[in-house]
């Protein structure tokens, strides 16, 4: 057992973390599972998302999930999924373009008249000042 306290709070972060990643990748482990028992797009989506939260946490390469991902992509071309759109996609898809413009475009013409912005120059923000030293006892 170390004695010294920032020993002490490593070995008790070690730990924290350590279940932490045990449980990403045993998430990981079970979706991929669930995915080569029942190919469908669902299984898929839920086995790519476990990848990319990996990464996020910084337990996997990009690398070595963009290989996965392509692995089960491989094998649902071959079981024949069919892959659904993206929710983000298929919405901005329906909504007209024009009428999101418009109604912007006076919105930020109403908050800042031509005058009051011609009137102001252009300031520029000083330089953050580094701490002072600290004096030896």
């Amino acid at each position: 057992m170390p004695i010294i306290k920032s020993a002490i709070k490593r070995a008790k972060q070690t730990i924290k973390r350590r279940e932490r990643n045990v449980g990403i990748k045993r998430d990981i482990k079970s979706a991929v599972k669930a995915f080569h028992a029942k190919p469908s797009a669902i299984t898929l989506s839920a086995a790519h998302s476990e990848l990319d939260t990996a990464v996020k946490k910084g337990l996997l390469k990009k690398n070595t999930v963009a290989r996965r991902k392509s692995q089960l992509a491989r094998v649902a071309k071959e079981a024949g999924v069919k892959l659904s759109p993206a929710k983000k996609t298929a919405a901005k898809a329906t909504a007209p373009k024009t009428a999101t413009k418009a109604p912007a475009a006076t919105k930020t013409a109403a908050k800042k008249p031509a005058t009051t912005a011609a009137k102001k120059p252009a300031t520029k923000k000083a330089p953050a000042k580094k701490p002072a030293a600290k004096k030896a006892a």
